[in-house]
């Protein structure tokens, strides 16, 4: 199953950078032995529209013409889902198993994501109810991923 980042909004290089670096290269270094493949992240400009709601359809526009009709999709949003790590692995082993064969995980703008996107969403997915800065987020993102993947081979990176 191939994994996507998709993220409004860039990530500038430095300290934050090298560290969701560091953990989404191990992830896709070992997950193709467990069925899944890191293809990367995609990040879009944030929009410069007049109003929140216009900004979050445009980046929800951007968004969908990006993903395949078969694509399953999760959002980060803090007032989603907060899952346990072994819950989250659990998760993105039975998309797997279930014959899902793109998952993309979406990172939204400052405004959040569009109702749409929240419609068509599989999981939102929280990281706790704090809201968190762009760049943390993917850290958090990319660090979970890779525990997950951790987590399903067995690994002792986990240990609960």
């Amino acid at each position: 199953m191939k994994l996507t980042v998709s993220a409004v909004g860039r990530m500038k290089s430095g300290p934050e950078a090298l560290r969701a670096d560091r953990y989404f290269d191990r992830l896709a270094k070992t997950g193709p032995a467990l069925g899944f493949a890191f293809s990367g992240i995609r990040e879009s400009a944030e929009s410069r529209a007049q109003t929140a709601d216009l900004r979050r359809g445009e980046e929800a526009t951007r968004l969908e013409s990006l993903l395949g009709k078969d694509a399953r999709l999760i959002l980060l949003d803090e007032r989603g889902k907060n899952l346990a790590s072994e819950k989250f692995a659990d998760t993105i082993a039975r998309f797997r198993d279930n014959g899902c064969g793109d998952l993309v995980f979406a990172v939204g703008g400052p405004d959040g994501h569009d109702q749409r996107l929240r419609d068509r969403a599989d999981l939102i997915l929280s990281f706790g109810a704090q809201t968190w800065p762009h760049q943390l987020a993917r850290i958090l993102l990319a660090e979970q991923l890779f525990r997950a993947v951790s987590i399903l081979s067995g690994h002792p990176y986990h240990r609960a």
